[in-house]
């Protein structure tokens, strides 16, 4: 089995360079250059799955450099690693990070600003053959929102910042790593998914907690939620409230789970599904279970992790509960089944 995963980074870093320098009607051509006939890009709401590597760059990647311009891609972590989902399969390459520029043009709706903004983002590639065949780009829009002076959430558990890179400052893993680190990595990783899998491990929540997470851990949560630091304070400010406010859990389903050195993470399309029972960022009780979108990074220390980047695609879940987030905050309504047109608006 590949275990340095060579090849695969320098595609994903050659792609980088190429679409970060291309401008307008040149974006395209480094989408399809770079990715197959057969490409399958997932985004957050209002984008959704996109089969169309033209479609990609005219609905996400071209209004966005039109509106954040001078973009810089300032990249946090960088991995790849041998998929661990046995009916996905393949080799995945990571980035996580914020896509910084200038807010000078209106996007999806959002007032621009003049102002730097930073778009938080997480992006999963499967290589295969040369070329990127699945792309999942999780961004945080609502964080976006209130960089605008938008409130799209009424209130938050934790608090919400520009978040930083890992403490450590060695997530950037261009070169091979030790693969002994990457499997004690994925294995603490594999113990916290069957923890929480359970949902109740009758242990207690801090006390389960403990199992996999050193004490002074840190969960950078999205907007709406919120970052939270501490065993003690993330069961206070996000995972007590969680599980108390949704209902009908599912099994946590991923399609793509892997790590290299001391990092790893996983996303799906959906994670999990559950009901808000009432309380859950604020808003009222539905009969109605929701998607939950999300991207999980972690950093290990020894035995235990000691911080975790969460992607959530909250307008998603919201959506599907008859609540547009987006439309309500900006006067917009996106259309909801955006297809391999992208997104457009009523």
């Amino acid at each position: 089995m590949n275990s340095n995963f060579k090849e695969e980074k320098q595609i994903v870093r050659d792609f980088y360079a190429r679409l970060d320098s291309a401008r307008g009607a040149g974006i395209p051509a480094v989408l399809e250059a770079f990715t197959s006939p057969d490409y399958l890009w997932r985004g957050f709401h209002p984008f959704n799955e996109i089969t169309s590597a033209r479609d990609v760059a005219e609905s996400f990647w071209t209004p966005l450099r039109g509106a954040l311009t001078s973009m810089q891609r300032r990249m946090d972590v960088f991995m790849a690693g041998q998929n661990t989902i046995a009916e996905q399969g393949g080799v995945w390459v990571v980035s996580m990070g914020h896509l910084m520029g200038l807010f000078d043009q209106s996007w999806l709706g959002i007032s621009p600003t003049g102002k730097i903004a930073m778009l938080r983002y997480c992006e999963f590639h499967r290589v295969e053959n040369g070329k990127i065949t699945e792309t999942a780009m999780y961004f945080d829009i609502p964080h976006i929102m209130v960089q605008a002076g938008l409130q799209p959430f009424q209130t938050q558990t934790a608090a919400h910042l520009v978040q930083p890179g890992p403490m450590t400052h060695d997530g950037l893993m261009f070169e091979q790593q030790n693969p002994a680190a990457g499997l004690k990595t994925l294995a603490v990783i594999e113990a916290m998914i069957r923890d929480l899998g359970q949902w109740d491990s009758g242990l207690g929540l801090e006390d389960e907690l403990r199992r996999t997470w050193r004490e002074n851990m840190i969960w950078w949560g999205p907007e709406g939620i919120g970052a939270t630091y501490t065993i003690e304070r993330y069961a206070k400010q996000h995972s007590g409230p969680f599980r108390a406010t949704l209902s009908n859990r599912s099994k946590t389903s991923h399609i793509a789970r892997l790590a290299e050195g001391n990092f790893g993470g996983f996303f799906g399309w959906p994670n999990f599904t559950a009901t808000p029972s009432g309380g859950f960022m604020g808003m009222p009780a539905t009969d109605t279970p929701g998607e939950f979108r999300v991207i999980d990074i972690y950093r290990r220390d020894g035995d235990k992790l000691a911080e975790n980047w969460i992607f959530i695609d909250l307008l998603h879940f919201w959506n599907m509960q008859g609540v547009d987030i987006l439309g309500r905050a900006t006067g917009i309504h996106a259309v909801r089944e955006t297809g391999a047109k992208g997104v457009r608006y009523d």
